[in-house]
């Protein structure tokens, strides 16, 4: 064989190479794309979308096609339904609400999952203090909107004080080495702490990472697409000037591999 001809099959054999790593690569954009395009998706959801900006968020976490996702206090799962159809089929998706949050959420929950129609999710309910996640079970996880409840109490609406490092601690436990655990929530004024959850329903950005950093796992980037520098911080979540609004944090972690 001519050396030309070795030189052009080799060369049309890396080629060939290349686009595949390229193809590969891009891949995972579509997969969280056509998660927030996907046919049944409510009107509900598909105005959430907005403010949310869920294909970002998905593509920052990197959640992959037969992951087993854990949806912390995902109530009436609008984000268990994205993840869904990024972990496909081989995939799992788990909510897992304690009593408050399966009741608050149970009016959108119930219609989301009836009749089998997302088969690759599961609600599962348990109580802050016992997860009943097992160890090394979770291949990632995200807490949206839902992380201050850690630190928010109010017996009369039924929500008792939860120990918040013993539930990071069990969160730490149930995901893999390398697991990525996505954290947003509304944020509060610097050098406010924990506090703020319970009086604006929002959370102090630098002690939620010292926070989550003290359980396990390592702090690895922020996403400023839900960031909003009119929000002053001073209001309640839920006031009309502000709901939908907020400034919010988006954090990434991974839990720290053993040495």
């Amino acid at each position: 064989m001519p050396r030309s001809t070795r030189f052009g099959i080799r060369f049309m054999g890396l080629l060939a190479l290349a686009l595949a790593f390229a193809a590969a690569a891009a891949a995972p954009a579509s997969i969280y794309r056509d998660a927030v395009a996907a046919k049944g998706r409510s009107d509900a959801d598909r105005a959430r979308d907005q403010r949310d900006h869920p294909e970002e968020i998905l593509a920052f976490a990197g959640f992959k096609p037969g992951m087993k996702v854990a949806d912390l206090f995902g109530g009436g799962g609008y984000n268990a339904e994205l993840l869904s159809h990024v972990v496909g089929p081989k995939g799992e998706v788990l909510i897992v609400n304690n009593a408050g949050y399966a009741k608050y959420g149970a009016k959108e929950l119930d219609p989301r999952l009836a009749d089998n129609r997302l088969p690759n999710v599961k609600h599962h309910v348990a109580e802050p203090d016992d997860l009943k996640l097992g160890k090394n079970t979770l291949d990632g996880a995200l807490i949206v909107m839902s992380y201050h409840d850690l630190y928010w109490v109010d017996e009369k609406q039924g929500w008792s004080k939860i120990d918040a490092g013993k539930f990071l601690d069990q969160v730490a436990d149930a995901l893999k080495p390398g697991a990525v655990l996505v954290v947003v929530d509304h944020s509060a004024k610097e050098g406010t702490g924990s506090a703020p959850a319970q009086t604006l329903h929002r959370i102090d950005e630098a002690f939620a990472k010292s926070d989550i950093t003290a359980h396990g796992f390592v702090f690895d980037g922020s996403l400023d697409i839900l960031r909003n520098p009119d929000d002053d911080r001073n209001k309640v979540v839920f006031d009309p000037t502000i709901r939908g609004k907020t400034d919010r944090f988006v954090h990434r972690y991974r839990k720290a591999k053993l040495k």
